[in-house]
């Protein structure tokens, strides 16, 4: 299937998913469990956003593998992986803060970042009604527009996003780390869905986004967006994004920020 009807499907349903979730947000919204720790939570509409993407996806393409965050993977045979966040931002969903979103993308072989090659990802937030799209090779588009990331600047002029564990060991040293980073920059921003971020940093909101733990669905789409629009996303050195560490940004931006982060010891 051409990567732009891969990507028609995938924005379809992440919409119709998004709608679903921001429904389920106005008639009010109960944790249904924990996950990580006793602050990492799971409410309702996670898993019915979730098993409304599965069917859905299983529907169009019953040879596909599929790996959500809520109910696993399955594995199919046509060598192509859906990567699913039915809801990112999950704590701002709980509370109300319209900043969430659905994250749906498809790549090709398994649901591994190190070896995977993201073809088509759409990140869909109901509330400021955003719809960021990409295809491999094809630009990054929200709401229909082109995108590009902001221009290179100087990292003391860099508005830098990041995001936090719900571990309170790595938060403890996420938290050194900041304290060191945030004289150096612009200013820091943590806003609570990483798919969201990495979209902000195609669009030219923030100059970069950088965090650790983050798992495959929180940045598959949203990566192949930061890439489209002109990001270099990378994890340390030579390595892909990954749970270990993701970085995105403006190239020039992207090596003095991953050099400053490399010398706070990260």
């Amino acid at each position: 299937m051409p990567h732009d009807e891969l990507l028609s499907l995938a924005t379809n349903i992440a919409t119709q998913a998004a709608d679903l979730v921001a429904l389920r947000r106005r008639e009010g919204v109960a944790v249904a469990d924990r996950k990580s720790s006793s602050v990492d939570v799971v409410t309702h509409a996670d898993r019915e956003s979730e098993q409304l993407i599965r069917r859905l996806l299983a529907e169009a393409r019953p040879d596909d593998s599929f790996f959500g965050e809520e109910s696993g993977a399955s594995t199919g045979t046509s060598g192509l992986t859906w990567v699913v966040d039915p809801i990112d931002g999950t704590v701002n969903y709980l509370y109300g803060i319209p900043h969430y979103a659905v994250s749906i993308a498809v790549v090709e072989g398994e649901a591994d970042p190190a070896t995977w090659r993201a073809l088509a990802g759409a990140v869909v937030n109901p509330t400021a009604r955003e719809t960021y799209t990409a295809t491999l090779g094809g630009g990054a588009f929200l709401n229909g527009e082109r995108l590009q990331v902001a221009e290179a600047v100087d990292l003391s002029e860099a508005l830098v996003a990041t995001g936090f564990s719900y571990l309170k060991e790595t938060r403890v040293e996420q938290g050194r780390v900041i304290s060191q980073l945030v004289p150096q920059v612009r200013d820091l921003r943590r806003m609570g869905t990483a798919s969201l971020d990495l979209c902000m940093v195609a669009s030219g909101r923030v100059n970069a986004y950088f965090e650790r733990s983050l798992k495959p669905w929180d940045h598959a789409a949203g990566a192949l967006i930061a890439q489209e629009a002109g990001a270099t996303v990378k994890g340390w050195g030579e390595n892909a994004a990954g749970i270990d560490f993701i970085l995105a940004a403006e190239p020039s931006v992207a090596r003095v920020l991953e050099a400053t982060l490399a010398g706070l010891d990260i």
